[in-house]
């Protein structure tokens, strides 16, 4: 039986358990919230959606004895409303910090043997406590990272060049927020180098079209869903079927001495193996300035 549990089951929880669900990923889900009335409705409205469906999820209420045969932990527990008027991540780490450490202690003593796949934003940061507070492997506890951001960018580029995004290789790196950049130089269409394409201009505009894009969701809507819940859901796929996926995901590199994200590949086991980018010199600048950043911030907790 494919297990997985979801803590958290706001806007991005309950959108990836409707896309586990959708997608035939997930045999038992297992749903965690502090909102009782909100755990219970998206329960209701889960196993309402999934009436017609020849492939029925057994939906189970918050119980963390479940979580001692549980393949994967999606966490994704947080509050967004502190975002409004104030994108403040040093505002949104100092709350989700006493998340982890409220859920670590359970999550040890549950008896989980499995992975944890973190989105809980500051995402690089928050994935690297989770780890040290669980004592967990750290091939066993890693973050959406920049999967998302990968998807916005190839959504940029696709428009800009009128290709299917699926002809477009390549990665955004770096921390999952304002530090992050997109690796140009390992960016391919159809196989040919971006760069071979492009003049600098054009691609620092894309670059911005990427970075902006959650902006434009997040300013609509007030928060974004589909876009990362498509992200976690794939991971969690390559994780329960042994895809060896490779995703930019937030996993610890040693060399960093932090979480950062960056393509590694994804299966059973956790991550089984990093791929470091060739990156030009411009992007190295980026990469450590990026890597000083995760540490700072992680420096607060």
């Amino acid at each position: 039986m494919r297990k997985v549990a979801i803590i958290g089951v706001g806007h991005v929880g309950s959108t990836t358990a409707y896309t586990l669900i959708s997608k035939n990923i997930v045999d038992e889900l297992v749903l965690f919230d502090s909102k009782e009335n909100i755990l219970k409705a998206e329960l209701n409205d889960l196993m309402d959606g999934q009436m017609e469906q020849d492939h029925q999820v057994r939906l189970i209420e918050p119980n963390l004895t479940e979580l001692a045969d549980t393949d994967v932990i999606i966490f994704s527990a947080g509050d967004i409303s502190i975002f409004e008027g104030n994108p403040d991540r040093f505002a949104e780490l100092n709350l989700t910090k006493t998340i982890v450490k409220e859920w670590a202690p359970k999550i040890r003593e549950s008896g989980f043997k499995g992975i944890i796949l973190n989105i809980t934003n500051p995402c690089d940061v928050i994935t690297q406590y989770l780890q040290e507070l669980t004592g967990f492997p750290r091939e066993r506890v890693f973050g959406t990272g920049t999967s998302l951001d990968t998807g916005r960018m190839k959504h940029a580029v696709s428009q800009k060049m009128l290709v299917n995004p699926s002809a477009i290789d390549g990665y955004v790196v770096g921390e999952h927020g304002e530090s992050q950049f997109v690796a140009w130089s390992s960016v391919r269409i159809g196989g040919v180098p971006i760069t071979d394409t492009l003049t600098v201009e054009k691609l620092d505009a894309l670059d911005m079209a990427a970075r902006d894009g959650g902006w434009v969701t997040f300013r609509g809507k007030g928060y974004t869903s589909y876009g990362i819940a498509i992200q976690a859901a794939r991971i969690v796929e390559a994780i329960l079927n042994n895809n060896y996926l490779v995703v930019p995901v937030s996993h610890f590199h040693s060399a960093e001495d932090c979480y950062v994200g960056s393509p590694a590949k994804v299966s059973r086991q956790g991550i089984s193996e990093s791929f470091p980018l060739n990156l030009s010199n411009d992007e190295q600048k980026k990469w450590q300035h990026t890597i000083q950043t995760i540490h700072s911030m992680h420096a607060t907790i």
